[in-house]
């Protein structure tokens, strides 16, 4: 039944003309060890409907758009990427920790209600998510990865922001993540997602939830995925928040967990949104961070992740590949 669950209905298959819904399908069915023969065993696909025949198209559609990508080497993509990331003039000295934060937002409006959003599409190129106020500043990522698009023509945006993202985490000294290609980019405006669909810093553990449980993610990968804020930092201009949330966010590790744990964190007094501070005043964390230490669910994630680097970046790689996956 859960391989079921994954398939959209017949007639929208067998309507689709969107390659992005094909890929995304093939993988999480991959992912499910299922096959066609496993679906029509499970009784998905007998009689009339014809719907055996869709799930072999759909193995059949996915595979080529994979295959599409699979005859084209990345590896100087990754090395161009690579190359644009140190520049001192730049916030911390890297452009990394925003190519991240690119793949993630990019990503990180998947529905599994609909199968809208995600990571097929590239929809930021576009208005209105482009002005999303949560995607504030990501222009300056997009803009700096175009010279490589246009110099790798073949390489999809939605690959390219997805590979810079995971290329980054790395040179970072973070883990390595099982990067794939396949995705394809959607057209026009009116494939964009709602606006709306990425965390809001100021809310609860219960907001966290709704947003990640949409996108089909769970309480463990929540708390896995936040330790990247242990890159970069918020800037007023963008996000209305001010400041780093560790000493080195330009350094992938788990220093992120150990501060949450370690540290005092007090209300900010300022002119600004609701953060919290170091006794020092030189770090800050959001209300949604706070949250993973107070919330009973989350908090043993973050004690564990705490405590043990390795953890973290095996769960983070896994989670991270989900996400930019969806």
């Amino acid at each position: 039944r859960s391989i079921i669950s994954l398939l959209p209905p017949p007639q929208a298959i067998r309507n689709s003309s969107d390659p992005c819904m094909f890929v995304r399908l093939l993988r999480q069915l991959k992912s499910a060890k299922a096959s066609p023969s496993s679906l029509r065993a499970m009784g998905y696909g007998v009689g009339a409907s014809g719907v055996a025949l869709l799930a072999q198209g759909l193995f059949r559609r996915g595979i080529a758009e994979e295959g599409k990508a699979e005859t084209f080497d990345y590896s100087a993509v990754r090395k161009a990427v690579a190359d644009k990331l140190d520049n001192l003039d730049y916030d911390d000295g890297s452009y990394g920790p925003v190519l991240v934060r690119l793949a993630w937002h990019s990503s990180g409006t998947f529905s599994v209600f609909d199968n809208s959003g995600g990571s097929c599409g590239a929809t930021m190129r576009f208005q209105p998510e482009a002005d999303d106020p949560a995607n504030a500043g990501l222009d300056v990522a997009r803009d700096l990865l175009e010279p490589i698009k246009a110099q790798f023509p073949e390489i999809s945006y939605s690959d390219l922001w997805t590979l810079a993202g995971c290329v980054a985490i790395e040179e970072l000294g973070g883990p390595h993540i099982d990067w794939t290609p396949g995705r394809t980019d959607k057209k026009c405006k009116h494939c964009c997602p709602p606006v709306g669909r990425l965390p809001d810093a100021s809310r609860n553990a219960d907001h966290l939830r709704a947003v990640f449980y949409r996108m089909g993610l769970s309480d463990q990968e929540i708390v896995a995925l936040s330790g990247a804020h242990v890159l970069g930092r918020c800037h007023t201009s963008r996000s209305g928040y001010d400041g780093p949330w560790v000493r080195s966010p330009t350094t992938f590790s788990n220093e992120y967990f150990k501060r949450l744990h370690d540290t005092k964190w007090t209300i900010r007094e300022w002119n600004g949104p609701l953060q919290y501070q170091n006794p020092e005043n030189d770090l800050m964390m959001l209300p949604t961070d706070l949250e993973l230490i107070r919330d009973p669910i989350f908090a043993p994630y973050a004690q564990a992740y705490a405590k043990d680097q390795d953890l973290f970046f095996k769960d983070f790689a896994a989670a991270f590949k989900k996400l930019i996956e969806l």
